[in-house]
């Protein structure tokens, strides 16, 4: 790969900006730049590389928000300690969910991955042990360091950037095996796969696990980091919307599309937030529909597909 030059550079950048930077404001959106890129990337794994675009993956990341509290309410433990268990309800979910709807194609799957999305969400929205519409706390103080309960954004920037690049790393694997092969497959046509001998369902459902699990982390290093959730910040479309655009801005099916497209948008959203006040709702989905119509219009590959595009054009040629 002719670019790993620049990766590795890229990479020392992200690791130096929390200790270069003094402004608790800048190191907190290094922070969410990375745990956006987590996210992003485990959609990834399902809507880039396999082609089936979800819509409901605030599913999965709810998951692991909501256990990582709960464990933490009911029992008394380490937040953080609920990781595991998030990622085993979040699997499970997506097994369920996954054998029917990977039978839809197009939009109609993605329209049923919101269904089932708002679906979860109103039922912890009416379930008292997830704390209902009201939600759930974290740790008020930190009672030990396994509460992760910190001030300072920077050890939590270091916690996401050493699980985003296990994730990145796992994905680089995945696409030069078998796997990645048959998944390349399914993104072409489900009927050009099965020509082939791929086992397509089964293929998808191994994306979806791992997505759904990966995500999962996402939203327990969230719950961790954030302290607090409740049905729309823990399980709300705008999650699930937010990952797809992350994916497409950055480059759907590429490995850094997701870092680079959460390095855009999320200092974007944080900073016009903390200009306009308040959760700047209303803002983000103006900024959101603007970059979905930009992208659609002008480059629908997102950054990696203009950067291939750039240096493809400036590459000498070779008769």
């Amino acid at each position: 790969m002719k670019q790993w030059p620049l990766v590795v550079i890229g990479f020392l950048f992200i690791a130096a900006w929390p200790l270069v930077v003094q402004d608790v404001f800048l190191q907190r959106i290094g922070a969410l730049v990375l745990l956006a890129a987590i996210s992003a990337s485990a959609w990834n794994l399902l809507g880039g590389y396999a082609g089936q675009v979800s819509v409901g993956h605030a599913v999965y990341f709810g998951a692991g928000a909501y256990a990582s509290l709960v464990v933490y309410n009911e029992l008394g433990w380490p937040p953080i300690a609920g990781a595991p268990v998030g990622v085993v309800v979040s699997m499970g979910i997506s097994a369920l969910a996954g054998t029917p709807t990977f039978r839809l194609r197009g939009h109609y799957f993605s329209m049923a991955t919101i269904a089932a999305a708002e679906l979860f969400r109103i039922l912890a929205a009416n379930w008292p042990l997830l704390g209902a519409a009201v939600g759930l706390m974290g740790p008020p103080v930190p009672r030990s360091l396994w509460d992760l309960s910190l001030i300072s954004p920077i050890p939590y920037h270091y916690l996401f950037l050493a699980v985003l690049v296990v994730l990145l790393a796992l994905t680089w694997l995945m696409q030069r095996s078998r796997m990645g092969y048959y998944l390349a497959a399914i993104r072409g046509g489900d009927r050009a796969a099965r020509s082939l001998g791929v086992p397509v369902l089964r293929y998808k459902l191994y994306a979806l696990l791992l997505s759904a699990g990966f995500t999962s982390i996402a939203g327990s290093l969230y719950a961790v980091m954030v302290g607090f959730i409740d049905p729309d910040s823990a399980l709300g479309i705008l999650i699930s919307v937010k990952l797809l655009i992350i994916a497409a801005l950055g480059g759907a099916g590429t490995l850094f599309g997701p870092l680079v497209g959460a390095m855009i948008l999320i200092p974007l959203e944080e900073t016009t937030n903390a200009m306009f006040g308040g959760g700047g709702t209303g803002i983000t989905f103006i900024v959101y529909g603007a970059i979905i119509l930009l992208v659609a219009r002008f480059q629908p590959g997102g950054v990696a597909a203009f950067w291939l595009a750039v240096t493809t054009r400036r590459a000498p040629h070779v008769p």
